[in-house]
């Protein structure tokens, strides 16, 4: 029996019948639960021959059945210990008996304790902000990012996400998405209203005058350069049966007539002209908020200028650009992007390293936060264990919880081994000394 028990506990090595692909670290496991299965077999084999001698010459040396009594009982020992270990993942000696194979036939009730285990323990709101809090998040986080080197990791890692965003971005529905946008946000709001209210503001805080200076100093730039076209354009309107000579008298008398009135316009601020420019723009800004017919005409304006197909040219305009100008700074390692990525991690984990006040109110924040989602999630994150370990096969899970802690198990194994002798020893000898005090 006792050779057949080391056998059977030999072929309790994982196997499913199929391949199975093993990393180094369970190769590992692996090995090392083979050499202790060998070892405790090794030692049941041990006891089983000197049982057998002891047992055989103890007659003639009668201090051998201590001997053989030590044997019998790290037999036992052994036996019952392989036995116990054996029917955790398998039916010793493949005969089913009551309450053996225990994990592959009670899989889904373990995952289902193990996940309650885990929900009721680890996923507690005391366990979760305890441990949050005595982290101290951003203070930890404030002195890894203002490291350079560190930013550096992160921004190179951020512009890795953002290329990827990118290219999964279909181009057709960004283009979508900004057309909408323009057209709730832009094009369907009047504009009419929007432009009198900011027009008004503008008029009454006199920041026209610049632009009418600057229109003034175009227009005086331009006659002083293109006197010629200037004259031509009078000419141009004088009867053809004119002399040419007075053609010319025209053209320089009103050539030096409306760069005259042009020089007074520019040196005189409160001139009729600025007068009445300014009466025409707060006469129109309010006529845009509240005249229909103006508003209108600012409405018919809009549609001219932004009609459907020039709005999608926009959008596709804009978002080719701006795909275009985060590719590029995202790809090159000197560019002004991800030198202001860096930057700005490094300034956020310098503040949030020194700024005691702000890393609390963000400690406080992300505890009260994940301890929200904890409490709200904790059954759905638990049920993920029970979930997996339903799923997987039963002989592989046996396999993969033997190959974790098979080998620890063995241990037992060599404890049953020995206390069994020491036990048996020990009974065999307080025997012999009540029989000696009987007799």
């Amino acid at each position: 029996m006792s050779t057949q028990a080391g056998t059977d506990a030999d072929d309790a090595t994982p196997q499913s019948g199929r391949p199975v692909a093993l990393g180094p670290a369970d190769q590992e496991r692996l090995r090392a639960l083979q050499g202790m299965k060998r070892l405790a077999t090794g030692l049941l084999l041990l006891m089983a021959v000197v049982f057998a001698v002891s047992f055989a010459l103890q007659d003639t040396y009668p201090w051998l059945a201590y001997v053989r009594a030590a044997a019998e009982g790290g037999m036992v020992g052994a036996i019952a210990d392989w036995f116990a270990v054996t029917a955790l993942f398998r039916y010793p000696l493949g005969i089913k008996i009551p309450h053996t194979n225990i994990i592959a036939s009670r899989k889904n009730e373990i995952g289902a304790s193990l996940g309650e285990f885990v929900e009721t323990n680890f996923l507690s709101e005391e366990v979760v902000r305890g441990k949050l809090e005595s982290i101290g998040i951003s203070a930890r986080v404030g002195i890894w990012l203002s490291v350079p080197a560190n930013a550096e990791r992160v921004t190179s890692e951020l512009a890795v996400a953002g290329t990827g965003v990118l290219d999964v971005l279909a181009d057709d529905d960004i283009k979508d998405l900004i057309e909408t946008i323009a057209r709730v946000h832009l094009i369907e709001p009047e504009w009419g209203p929007a432009i009198g209210r900011v027009g008004s503001r503008l008029v009454e805080s006199g920041q026209q005058h610049a632009a009418v200076d600057l229109l003034l100093e175009k227009a005086e730039g331009w006659l002083v350069t293109h006197p010629e076209a200037f004259g031509r354009a009078v000419s141009a309107r004088l009867p053809s049966w004119m002399p040419g000579f007075v053609d010319k008298l025209v053209d320089d008398r009103a050539f030096k007539e409306v760069l005259a009135f042009v020089h007074t316009v520019q040196a005189d601020p409160e001139h009729p002209l600025r007068e009445a420019i300014d009466r025409y723009l707060a006469d129109l800004m309010r006529d845009l908020q509240n005249d229909s017919t103006t508003i209108a005409r600012a409405e018919a304006l809009k549609t001219g200028l932004l009609e459907s197909e020039r709005l999608r040219e926009f959008a596709s305009e804009a978002w080719e650009s701006v795909k275009a100008s985060l590719r590029g700074g995202l790809a090159d390692p000197s560019s002004a992007l991800r030198a202001g990525m860096r930057s700005t991690l490094v300034d956020i984990g310098v503040k949030l390293s020194t700024d005691a006040a702000l890393g609390a109110r963000i400690d406080r924040w992300i505890a009260d936060s994940l301890s929200y989602a904890v409490q709200q999630y904790r059954h759905e994150l638990a049920g993920v264990i029970t979930e997996t370990v339903e799923r997987w096969d039963a002989k592989e899970t046996t396999e993969k919880i033997e190959l974790m802690v098979g080998k620890d198990l063995q241990f037992i194994r060599l404890n049953g081994t020995i206390v069994g002798s020491l036990a048996g020893l020990l009974i065999f000898t307080i025997a012999q000394g009540i029989s000696a005090l009987v007799a």
